[in-house]
Parts: C-alpha cells; structure tokens; sequence
C-alpha cells in the first residue's frame, strides 16, 4: 500500500459546496492557525488558503468523518501546476522547530537593512506553511484538540500584495470584517478546474449520485459531451465503498 496517494482530496460537510467547486473553483478563505508553537502561548492567526490532503483512501475514513463525506478528488499535476505545496509539520522541542521559532522572533521589520526588499513577505508566506505535530483547530468557534500530522496536508495559500495575508483572531471572530477580506479573494485566486483535472467526486450515499448527476449535465454544458460522461463517472459514493475503505 502506498503511503500518500496520487489524488488529492479535498472534503467538505454539504453538496451544494461541492457544487459551487465544480462551477466557481475552490475559493481560498482565511483559515484560523493555531501558532501556539510560535509564540509559546495561546496564539493564533488567520491566513487565506485552501486545504487538501494525500492521505490513502484505505486510510482516508477518519478523515472524512471529521470534514465532512462530501468532496473532490483532484490529480497530482494540476495542484502542483495550481502552485500547491505539503506543509512543513513542526516539533516546537527539535532543533528544526528551535531555528525558525528563532528566525521569526529575532526579524526586525522594522530595520532598514534586510535581505531584501520582500524578505517580511515572503518570511509571512513560508509560516503559512508551518503546521505543529499537534495542536488545537476551531470548529464552529471551538478549539479543540487535533493531532494535525496525520493529516498529510497540502495547501494553497494566495499571495499578493493586494490581499492581507494575514488576519488577528479577533478580526477573524468579526464575520463582517472576515466577510469582506475573503471576497476580496474570490475572484482573482480562486483555483479553476476543468474535468480532466477531477479523479474523484464524492458524495455522501448513493441517493445524492442522481442530485449531482443532474446538476453536471444542467450547470456544466460549457464542455464537451465527452468530457461530462467522463466526469458523470467520477461520481463516487462512501457508502458504497464503506467496506472497502
């Protein structure tokens, strides 16, 4: 058995976000990060991204019980063409975690000398890529605890300097203000795809297949008659595979 998978899966709690993927593309949000790490106290920040994992499908049943049984599959060349890359997963106690904790506080973005005009940026963009082994995630405005590793988590997090590339917890708590910030996103980085790039769509149980059936024929004639059976077939039920996974 292979230990990651040549898909990349993305998981989801209802059709209609799927749905919305299919036609809109997979909209980057502010997600909120737990820094702990970091800072050596409670500490979080909100950055925009979007999430998926290259955990096996023999494996993949805890996963989908904690994101949700609805999601998209997608291959390994568009997330990397799409500029996706793993997180780096980090042990606050090993010499690795010790130097970039050092490396971050020790960062003065206010000194007038520093490697190079951009080094704060892209020093922001490389934490959005850090995740501790373990740590504590929101749900709905609760924290809980989650062991993050067993996640094998790729992302995609947008960067330009017309965007905020990061946000406080206490912005992030205010839904209009995080309303706006992730608008702002949509519609220039959300992620398109097109059916060759989806090996699987997943829904819930078999009496969803005829929901998002119909709604690939009625909401994607955009392309071919070819290209929709195809992906007509990629349509994957859990609960038929249930004993399988």
């Amino acid at each position: 058995m292979k230990p990651k998978s040549q898909t990349l899966f993305h998981f989801t709690k209802n059709l209609e976000l799927v749905k919305k993927i299919l036609t809109e593309g997979f909209w980057p949000r502010y997600c909120l990060e737990d820094l702990t790490w970091y800072m050596q106290s409670n500490f979080y920040t909100a950055f925009p991204m979007v999430c998926f994992c290259d955990i096996p499908l023999s494996r993949i049943k805890d996963h989908v019980d904690f994101y949700g049984s609805y999601g998209i599959g997608v291959t390994k060349e568009w997330a990397l063409l799409s500029r996706l890359n793993p997180v780096s997963y980090l042990s606050n106690t090993s010499n690795y975690g010790f130097s970039v904790t050092n490396m971050y506080k020790n960062f003065d973005h206010t000194a007038k000398t520093v490697y190079y005009e951009k080094f704060g940026a892209d020093l922001n963009v490389i934490l959005s890529h850090f995740k501790p082994l373990n740590g504590t995630m929101n749900i709905g405005g609760n924290f809980i605890s989650k062991d993050f590793y067993q996640e094998n988590e790729w992302r995609y997090v947008p960067y330009s300097e017309d965007i905020q590339q990061w946000l406080s917890k206490e912005i992030f708590f205010d839904v209009s203000q995080l309303e706006v910030y992730n608008l702002k996103i949509k519609d220039r980085f959300s992620l398109k795809l097109t059916p060759k790039d989806i090996r699987y769509i997943f829904v819930k149980q078999d009496a969803d297949i005829p929901e998002i059936i119909n709604f690939i024929q009625s909401n994607l004639d955009n392309y071919s008659n070819a290209e929709l059976k195809i992906l007509m077939s990629r349509v994957t039920s859990l609960q038929s595979i249930t004993d399988d996974l």
